[in-house]
């Protein structure tokens, strides 16, 4: 069995803390056993080294989480790195082209792909074990899990079974019928009174399967090759693509805990502590959550109800019910993330400004954790000047080495190849002054503190 984690997405529905890079399975606000706050991701990441499924496991993300990732679960993580968002059933061809010419699986293998931000318990994982046993024994071409409903929501797509729920090898499934996507109300009471199960984004599939649709969309089955052609390939839903075209499909239910943690509401029924940050609470504000990452205190008094988030991208007073018309009341997109975590630590934007004749200046404060080092890169427009606020480096620029502490200011102009490693954790202030003040302006020359010392300090 092969697990295809998919991680993408935007974040719209809980903004301020999710932005354009940081989606909501990257915030760190859910509490774990040993009392620290942990992400989604890390959250699943951990079952899944639980059940002994980690190293069955890669990973499926854009270019602009990779970094966050890797901070998160660390560079061991199996990445699979879309070159650009074309929706699920491209990042999951890819995954599979993945698996099959560079890992080598078998073609009857197991494939199970799951989103990454599930907040279930650890049954869930037992259940996705089963999956596989449920696709070897009916020989269907798609195996799906859905969660049995406790009450009728509209929130959530319907899997509708053609066949009474019946077992195989201590497994529970029945035949699908077909698919009902967010009915109302009566709607979905009468599914709910047919036995159909809400569709969690759970599929299963033999690699065959998915390497016969690429071939008979005349797409190539080499992972590089489909890299190569990756523009090329149909923006679509998995669902749309591969799943309503499919006729032998049989669905497992699932009777535990699982959530959309998607709307600040459900979220903040996770959170233990009504205040994460500075500020303060009173005791009439009720069923109110504070989430502040500012350095400056918030204070609610006498208002129950809220949700209150803040983050260097903006601030957030809802009441929890209607925190869902975000989208309806923001125009996402037209701003640069405020806050970024990296492999090597984060940064904050403390000040952006953009003049009239094109110029522009970002002032940014880095924190490089110990140990951890910045890629060997050069800009092509831009120049930096950093200075140093706390802890002690080792610096490389055009080749020197030297050592950098709190209070050195170093100039680095444009087209100057330059690194740092932490030698403790390391703050500093940095000022970015050109005309292209983007990721895309970064000409990495190697990554690896280890390759630095090799290729350019040897």
């Amino acid at each position: 069995m092969h697990i295809i984690l998919l991680s993408g997405g935007s974040g719209n529905r809980l903004w301020p803390l999710s932005n354009d890079t940081r989606s909501k399975q990257f915030l760190k606000i859910l509490e774990c056993a040993s009392g620290q706050r942990e992400s989604m991701v890390q959250r699943v990441w951990g079952q899944l080294g639980q059940k002994n499924l980690r190293e069955r496991s890669v990973l499926a993300t854009g270019r602009s989480q990779v970094e966050l990732i890797q901070s998160q679960l660390g560079p061991e993580v199996e990445l699979i790195v879309e070159p650009e968002r074309r929706d699920t059933f491209p990042a999951i061809a890819l995954a599979a082209g993945y698996l099959y010419s560079v890992k080598g699986a078998a073609l009857s293998d197991v494939v199970i792909v799951l989103p990454v931000d599930l907040f279930v318990e650890d049954l869930f994982f037992d259940k996705v074990k089963e999956l596989e046993s449920l696709m070897v024994h009916t020989k269907a071409e798609l195996g799906l899990m859905g969660v049995s409903p406790d009450h009728p929501s509209s929130k959530f797509g319907y899997i509708v079974p053609q066949s009474p729920i019946t077992e195989a090898h201590g497994t529970e499934f029945f035949r699908v019928s077909h698919f009902v996507e967010k009915p109302d109300g009566p709607a979905a009471l009468r599914l709910m009174e047919q036995s159909a199960i809400w569709n969690c984004g759970v599929f299963a599939f033999r690699l065959e399967y998915m390497i016969e649709h690429l071939i008979q969309r005349s797409l190539p089955i080499q992972y590089d090759e489909l890299l190569n052609q990756y523009s090329r390939m149909e923006k679509i839903s998995f669902d749309y693509a591969v799943v309503e075209q499919a006729t032998n499909i049989v669905a497992m239910p699932y009777r535990g805990i699982w959530k959309d943690l998607g709307t600040w509401d459900a979220l903040t029924e996770e959170v233990r502590t009504p205040l994460i940050g500075k500020g303060t609470l009173t005791e009439d504000s009720t069923r109110t959550h504070v989430i502040n990452e500012l350095d400056i205190p918030i204070t609610v008094i006498g208002a129950p109800n809220l949700i209150v988030a803040a983050s260097p991208d903006g601030i957030l007073v809802s009441e929890k019910n209607a925190s869902m018309r975000i989208k309806d009341v923001m125009k996402f997109g037209e701003q640069r993330p405020m806050y970024e975590e990296r492999r090597w630590g984060r940064y904050r934007v403390l000040d952006y400004i953009k003049y009239p004749n094109g110029n522009e200046v970002l002032t940014k404060r880095i924190c490089i954790l110990q140990g951890k080092n910045l890629s060997y890169q050069y800009h092509l427009h831009r120049s930096e000047v950093w200075t140093v606020v706390s802890g002690v480096g080792e610096m490389v620029l055009d080749g020197n080495v030297r050592s950098i502490g709190k209070g050195d200011v170093i100039v680095i102009p444009a087209g100057a190849k330059h690194s740092l490693r932490a030698i403790t954790d390391i703050e500093m202030i940095e000022v970015q002054t050109g005309s292209e003040l983007v990721e895309e302006d970064v000409v990495r020359l190697a990554m690896k503190w280890e390759e630095i010392e090799v290729n350019v300090l040897s």
